[in-house]
This record gives C-alpha cells, structure tokens and sequence, in this order.
C-alpha cells in the first residue's frame, strides 16, 4: 500500500485512477481538493505535498482540450507549465523520494514522420496544446536530470471509456447513439463525424491508468508511449458502435467538421512500456465502445 497523491483526480483519467488506487488499497490524496488549492499559486503546491507526504505523485492536472487551446493559448501554457513546475518544485523540496508520474500526450509528436511512432521521434508540437506538454515533458526530464527525481514521462495516445466528455470523438460518437433510443428501436440512429477516414490510436482509459500504476511502481525515470499500437478510423467507430449497441446506425459526415491539413494516421508503439513493466491492452476496443454507450444511455435515462 502507498500513500498517493493525485492531480487532477476530478478529471476523466484522473477518476478512473483514484478508483483503481483505492481498489487495490492506496491511500489516495486528490488534489485540489477544493478550488481552494490552485496548483498554478507555488505556495498552494508545495502545501498539498506536503499535508499528503506521498509515495507516488500522479500528475494529471491540465487544460488538455486541443480546440480550447487555441481559443486561449496563453491560458494553457500558462497555466499548465506553471502546474508542472510547482508540482515539480514541491516534490523536490518536500518528497524528493518519491515516484513523479508526469501525464504528457501523444500530441507532442506532432504529425508523426513514422508510424508507429516510438518515444525516439522529435517533438514536432503543432497547437498550443501540445506545445504546452512538450514543455512540461521537457522540464521533468530537467528535474530528473539536475535533481535526481524519480519523474517518469508518460505519453498517453487517445484514450476513451465510460465518463468521457463528448467533446472527445468516441464519448462524442457513443452519446449519439445514446440519445438515439434503445436497443431494438425503429428509426436508425443519426451519428455525425467530421472526416471519416482519419485514424487514431485509442486505449481503454482503465488500460490506461493500469500503465500508469505499472509505471509508478516500476520507478525508474524515463519516457513511455501509453497505446494500443492499433489505429480505428472514424468510419471503423461508427460501424462499431452500430454493432455494440444493437441500433441501425446511419453515418453522416459534416463537412464543418471536417479540418483542412487533417492528419490522417496517429499510431504508437508501446514497445517500451510492455518491455520495462509487462503491460500490454487488456480490454477488447469494442468492450469500451459498448461500456462508453452504456455509460451515455444511463446518462441520458437519469
């Protein structure tokens, strides 16, 4: 059993990991726990670690929306780089021995020049977003480097799952098919995507925080893709879903939605990560399509 401390807890990944921390017998800090604690105030950052005096640092806190970045940009390099280095700050200073898992994204990478990408490729950051994880990637690995923290850089690829919110393509996907009735009904459900050939690598957000517990125990700094090493297409979604949730499902492409200079293929290798700890994708993808379905018809019942 470890003491741990959570960042962004409240948060779709950060759920499921307080969940799993607890079902295996963690004693789980989630942080903030209130507003009070802004992890962006240097002060307010070094006070939670130390009231929680953890083991493990789970880092997940972030503005982690692509669209959102762009509408504010500063807001997000700001505030998630300043996060990262208090965070940072305070481990050293007030829990320099314990495990740091710092959450980054696949989004680094950019368009990827090789598929599958390893976590050899160079960060090629193409929106505010992902320039913001870059830097924070790029600054636990200073503090491992110059300070000897135990900061380990996760990169997880698109994850999805039961609680997501539909401003991601397959929660997006799932409550369409939710709002449109139950299983067995007469009108075909109406799905609208934006381009329906682009390809994205998705884990099971429960695979997910498993690597990320797999990681933290495994303790050693380095940097590790979080992925399935497989790539759906949004058209492949859509018939899925269609097949999971019992429903005639007609796909329709909004040509609003559909970005100029789309990349067409995201793929990760998780090579590393399986090599280092074991883990490898546990949960079938159509199971979390079902399970994201379910989640949005008991959403849209209540």
């Amino acid at each position: 059993m470890s003491r741990v401390l959570i960042t962004g807890a409240s948060g779709f990944a950060g759920r499921h990991l307080v969940a799993a921390c607890r079902a295996d017998g963690d004693e789980v800090i989630e942080a903030p726990p209130s507003l009070v604690a802004d992890l962006r105030d240097p002060e307010a950052a070094v006070g939670v670690v130390a009231a929680a005096r953890p083991d493990v640092v789970y880092h997940l806190a972030a503005q982690a929306h692509v669209g959102r970045s762009w509408e504010d940009p500063a807001a997000t390099l700001q505030g998630n780089l300043a996060m990262t280095l208090n965070m940072l700050q305070a481990v050293r200073a007030e829990a320099p021995s314990a495990v740091f898992l710092l959450v980054g994204s696949s989004e680094e990478y950019g368009p990827p020049l090789r598929i599958p990408t390893t976590e050899d490729e160079v960060l090629r950051p193409a929106n505010p977003y992902a320039v913001s994880k870059a830097s924070c990637d790029l600054l636990g690995g200073l503090f491992a480097g110059a300070h000897g923290l135990r900061v380990i850089r996760a990169r997880p690829f698109n994850h999805s799952g039961p609680g997501q919110e539909p401003v991601y393509a397959i929660a997006s996907f799932a409550r369409q098919v939710a709002l449109g009735g139950g299983v067995g009904g007469d009108a075909p459900v109406h799905v609208v995507t934006g381009n329906p050939d682009t390809c994205r690598d998705y884990t099971d957000v429960r695979d997910v925080v498993r690597a990320y517990r797999l990681l933290a125990a495994h303790g050693e700094p380095g940097i590790f893709n979080v992925c399935s090493g497989e790539s759906h297409s949004a058209r492949e979604v859509v018939a899925a879903l269609a097949r999971v949730s019992g429903m005639e499902v007609v796909h329709e492409v909004d040509p609003a939605r559909v970005r100029p200079n789309e990349v067409m293929e995201v793929r990760g290798s998780f090579t590393r990560l399986h090599e280092a700890t074991g883990w490898q994708p546990s949960i079938p993808f159509e199971q979390t399509l079902l399970d994201t379905v379910s989640y949005w018809r008991a959403t849209v019942r209540r």
